[in-house]
């Protein structure tokens, strides 16, 4: 299978990032098998760290070693489970069990505000659930340990052409 992985350089060898800030699913390498998610995520970094050329990095992902090698959390969709476990890890405040990749959908820009009221307490969980309903949320790969990046072959990469509205 192939994933995508969107930034400001090709990244022919991943590493587990430890981030400032909380992600979804926490410290690891991220991934999206929709080359377009990645192509967008790409001209967001290339903006925010304002250097670089936006770039998708692809990915060989054997996905049969990582069912028989690794511990493997799957959210199949925006439920209950999947908002509180982006919530604390939003807040940094995750403690339950320690997975080597987590897939699952991506709390992207359109439904962050709804993700951020619930960590500031604005919504409860019911609510939040709620205002996610009308969102197509498109799926991300986080591969959270070194175990988890062994499972996973740098294939190529492409440099995309910047357009006036990048």
């Amino acid at each position: 299978m192939l994933l995508y992985h969107g930034s400001n350089q090709a990244v022919k060898i991943p590493k587990v990032a430890k981030p400032q800030r909380g992600l979804d699913f926490g410290s690891g390498f991220y991934l999206t098998p929709n080359s377009d998610q990645a192509k967008r995520f790409s001209k967001i970094i290339k903006n925010r760290f304002k250097t670089g050329i936006p770039t998708v990095s692809v990915y060989e992902y054997d996905e049969l070693s990582a069912q028989t090698s690794l511990q493997i959390a799957v959210f199949s969709s925006p439920n209950r489970e999947w908002l509180e476990f982006v919530r604390d890890n939003r807040l940094k405040s995750y403690d339950g069990p320690q997975y080597d990749v987590i897939i699952g959908p991506v709390a992207n820009d359109r439904v962050f505000p709804t993700i951020q009221a619930l960590v500031m307490m604005q919504f409860t969980v019911e609510a939040a659930l709620v205002a996610l309903r009308p969102f197509k949320l498109f799926t991300q790969y986080c591969l959270a340990t070194e175990k988890a990046l062994s499972v996973l072959r740098f294939v190529n990469f492409l440099t995309l052409e910047e357009s006036a509205d990048a």
